[in-house]
């Protein structure tokens, strides 16, 4: 069974907690304020493939605090942020989190800096009071390189479940390809080990 795990950062009021219960278990929670860190499993078949998923839902803290990142960035192997379009501070701080995971990733992942995250503009219920046009989050998600939905967690299940969905098949496809390119590198290493070996003896016969 693969594992997959996925960390869910915004600012306190974003609903992102919200976002992750209705995928969860298709209810909607409605907003509550968390001063600690969560955990959540969930057993799901994707594609034929028995996955267990781990979503790790931080404390929303402010944009300019990088404490965040300290434990999902290592751990995690994609990202959902989330911003309510009706509040234009969760925006820039959505901003400033993509960046801080590009950040923390350069710093620690020896160049690997690319992973599968998903922008997420919530509240698109609350169009009437918006603050961000979809267009603006649309132009961060692509040059942050990630893909970018608008979702209302009180009123659509489907939408929020298959961004979950393709979020996780993109995981799965990164993981794959980092494999691959370890065992390509092994390979090219004992083969090389090997040529050496056995050339050195070719030459001393």
């Amino acid at each position: 069974m693969n594992d997959i795990k996925l960390a869910l950062l915004g600012s306190e009021g974003a609903g992102k907690s919200a976002v992750l219960v209705r995928f969860l278990t298709k209810r909607f929670i409605g907003e509550y304020a968390s001063n600690a860190n969560s955990l959540y499993h969930k057993r799901l078949s994707i594609d034929g493939r028995q996955l267990n998923l781990e979503v790790f839902d931080p404390c929303s803290l402010s944009g300019s605090s990088r404490c965040i990142l300290e434990e999902p960035v290592d751990w995690a192997d994609g990202f959902v942020v989330v911003y309510n379009i009706s509040d234009r501070a969760s925006f820039l701080n959505a901003k400033s989190i993509l960046r801080q995971i590009k950040e923390a990733r350069e710093e620690s992942c020896k160049g690997e800096v690319d992973i599968p995250i998903s922008l997420v503009g919530n509240k698109q219920d609350l169009c009437h009071a918006r603050q961000v046009c979809e267009e603006e989050g649309r132009t961060l998600a692509q040059e942050n390189r990630c893909h970018f939905q608008e979702v209302s967690a009180a009123e659509d299940y489907l939408e929020i479940s298959n961004l979950f969905t393709k979020l996780i098949r993109q995981v799965m496809e990164n993981l794959k390809y980092r494999a691959d390119c370890r065992r390509y590198s092994g390979s090219k290493s004992m083969a090389k080990l090997i040529n050496n070996v056995f050339g050195k003896r070719r030459k001393s016969v």
